[in-house]
C-alpha cells in the first residue's frame, strides 16, 4: 500500500484515517531502557514477567517459587527459573513547524510531511499498547502533550498539529525559536525509557541542540527524521530562476558553477549532521517530500 503525502495543508480527516494505514508498520526498540511501569515491551533487567530468560544456579533472595525442581533434583543442586520483565515504553514525538518547513516543491511541504509521519508513529505506537505523547513547537510557541495511552490524547496531539501547520499558510512570527529550547522542552517532559522521535529539517542544528540531544539519549532510544525537499538538495537546470517569500520576490541566475558548489555545501551538511547524530547513537532517517512515506518508516526503521 502506497502512502504519498500531498498538499500545502494538512487535511485533519486524512490524519485520522492513517490509522488504518500504520497498522502495517512494525517498528521495533531499538535499545533497551528502564521504564518504570509494566508493558509489552522486554526490559534489560530480570523481573517477574512472562518471558523466560535463563535457568542458573540459586542465588540467596531468589523466590522459592521460581525454583525448578525437576534440573534441582537432576542436579541435586538448587535451581531456579529468572524471567524477564516487560515493561511499557512511552512514545514521545517532537514535531517541528517553524517557518523553514513551510516549503516543498512537489508532492507537498515538509511541514505537512512531517505531520503525516507524526500521525503514523502515533496510531502505531498506541496499537502497541504504549503511551503515546510530544511536544509540537513553531517559532513563537509550542504545545506538549504528556503521554498518554488513549485514542483521545493521540487525536489532541494531531488536532494540534494541523493548528500549528496551518498558522504556517500565515503571516510568519515575529520570533524565532531555536531547535536546542525546543530539545531543551523536549528533555525536560521525556521520562527515561522513552522512544523517541524528532521529526525536522535540522535547518539549524548546532552545538546547543547536540548538547541537548546529547543528554537526551542518555537514557532514551531516538530516531530523527530529517525531512527535505529535491530543491533544497539540487538546485534545478541553470538559468533565472524566480524566488519569493510569500512577500518578496527576486531571481537568481544559475550556472554549472553555483549548482557545483550548491550540492557540495548540502552533502557536507548533510555527512556533518549524520556524523554528529552518530556519535549519540541517534538514528538518522532522510525522508523527502516525493518519498512513499509508509515504505521509507517501514524500511528504514529498525528499532531492535
Amino acid at each position: 500500500m502506497n502512502y504519498v503525502v500531498r498538499g500545502a495543508s494538512v487535511n485533519r480527516a486524512a490524519l485520522i484515517a492513517a490509522r488504518l494505514t500504520a497498522r502495517q508498520l512494525r517498528l521495533r526498540q531499538q535499545r533497551r531502557h528502564v521504564a518504570r511501569q509494566t508493558g509489552n515491551h522486554p526490559a534489560p533487567f530480570k523481573g517477574r514477567g512472562l518471558s523466560f530468560q535463563q535457568l542458573r544456579a540459586y542465588q540467596g533472595g531468589d523466590e522459592i517459587r521460581h525454583i525448578d525442581w525437576r534440573v534441582t533434583a537432576r542436579t541435586t543442586k538448587p535451581h531456579t527459573r529468572v524471567f524477564e520483565e516487560e515493561r511499557e515504553r512511552p512514545i514521545v514525538i517532537c514535531l517541528d513547524q517553524r517557518r523553514p518547513m513551510a516549503f516543498g516543491s512537489r508532492h507537498c511541504f515538509k511541514s505537512v510531511m512531517a505531520c503525516h509521519a507524526a500521525a503514523l508513529l502515533a496510531w502505531n505506537g498506541l496499537d502497541s499498547n504504549d503511551r503515546v505523547g510530544g511536544l509540537i513547537f513553531s517559532d513563537d510557541r509550542h504545545n506538549e502533550f504528556r503521554p498518554k495511552r488513549s485514542s483521545r490524547a493521540v487525536l489532541h496531539l494531531l488536532n494540534s498539529a494541523c493548528e500549528y501547520s496551518e498558522r504556517l499558510l500565515q503571516a510568519p512570527a515575529a520570533d524565532k525559536q531555536p531547535l536546542s529550547s525546543a530539545l531543551e522542552e523536549l528533555r525536560r517532559i521525556t521520562r527515561p525509557g522513552s522512544s523517541v522521535f524528532i521529526l525536522s529539517d535540522f535547518h539549524d542544528y548546532d552545538d546547543q541542540a547536540h548538547k541537548q540531544l546529547l543528554l537526551l539519549s542518555r537514557h532514551n532510544d531516538i530516531v530523527a527524521l530529517g525531512i527535505n525537499d529535491p530543491l533544497e538538495l539540487r538546485l534545478p537546470l541553470q538559468g533565472a530562476l524566480p524566488l519569493s517569500d510569500g512577500q518578496q520576490r527576486s531571481v537568481i541566475n544559475i550556472d554549472q558553477r553555483l549548482q557545483q558548489h550548491y550540492r557540495d555545501h548540502i552533502a557536507q551538511a548533510q555527512q556533518a549532521l549524520q556524523q554528529q547524530l552518530r556519535q549519540l547513537g541517534v538514528v538518522l532517517l532522510p525522508l523527502s517530500t516525493d518519498d512513499d512515506l509508509l515504505e521509507i518508516l517501514s524500511r528504514e526503521i529498525r528499532l531492535t
